[in-house]
């Protein structure tokens, strides 16, 4: 099934009045679904009103439940994927106000105890000192002070001990001289000192590691209900929990090859004193 960008996540209130439908075809009451799916009946009214967005397991013991033929199926599962992946648009992202992205991104925090971070080429804003922020927008026309103050003050979530973090950077994100030597020797101080908070745990995987089939994107998992991926054109939001157990598996993968602890502040020691 060929869709386009924008099409992801737009299909949630079509997805409801199709279940809904689909129920009335099976003539059961909300009720009779709900004991059938071990969901409560509030839930189901929830599902077929848009006001809750089904997961695909949800949504396959709904189908299951009104005993839909293959094809209702098959039609059902596609329209519920593009339900659960939505696209964010970077051009979109611009137009609207990268501030507004942060607080998008502060509820998240807000919202999540658990979080885990691939960083393939570059820092992310959590790590950041206020310099390296300010390059990593340079690219990008227009005054980006709001957006740079937002992003700082996000980083306060990182001395919420109630709150667990891993970060995984590869040798090249350490590296990338985003910034000027004497900057970026800053940055990598920066990133040592934070091994150091009891609820966060820095990882640093080296060029020598053998991690196996190459990782191709940056990537971040809330908790193991959400997983972003982030692409030169924008973000895809993944909340199927098929999609996010495969990220979590691939960061096990990743993780289990980086050095943490004091294996990896003598190694980003070394990285600042390079640059020096």
């Amino acid at each position: 099934m060929s869709v386009e960008p924008e099409d992801l996540g737009q299909s949630g209130d079509e997805l409801a009045a199709l279940l809904k439908a689909v129920r009335k075809r099976s003539g059961l009451t909300g009720t009779r679904i709900a004991a059938r799916c071990t969901m409560s009946q509030s839930k189901i009214s929830r599902i077929e009103n848009g006001k809750v967005r089904p997961s695909l397991l949800d949504v396959e013991q709904f189908l299951r439940a009104c005993d839909a033929p293959p094809a209702l199926v098959a039609q059902v599962m596609a329209l519920a994927r593009l339900a659960n992946t939505e696209w964010q648009g970077a051009r979109g992202m611009r137009r609207k106000g990268l501030d507004k992205k942060q607080l998008e991104l502060a509820g998240l925090d807000a919202s999540s105890t658990e979080f885990r971070f691939f960083l393939l080429s570059m820092i992310t804003g959590l790590l950041s000192t206020p310099e390296y922020i300010r390059a990593s927008l340079a690219h990008i026309p227009g005054d980006h002070s709001k957006t740079v103050a937002k992003k700082l003050e996000r980083q306060q979530v990182l001395y919420d001990r109630s709150k667990r973090f891993t970060f995984l950077l590869t040798e090249q994100a350490v590296r990338w001289p985003l910034v000027g030597p004497d900057a970026l020797a800053v940055q990598t101080d920066h990133l040592a000192s934070l091994t150091h908070l009891p609820n966060v745990r820095l990882g640093v995987i080296p060029m020598t590691a053998p991690t196996g089939p190459a990782p191709l994107n940056t990537f971040t998992i809330y908790d193991d209900r959400l997983a972003t991926v982030e692409l030169s054109s924008g973000v895809m939001v993944f909340r199927d929990p098929r999609d996010v157990m495969g990220h979590l598996e691939e960061f096990g993968h990743l993780e289990a090859r980086a050095m943490f602890g004091q294996e990896a502040r003598t190694f980003l020691g070394e990285c600042a004193d390079a640059l020096r």
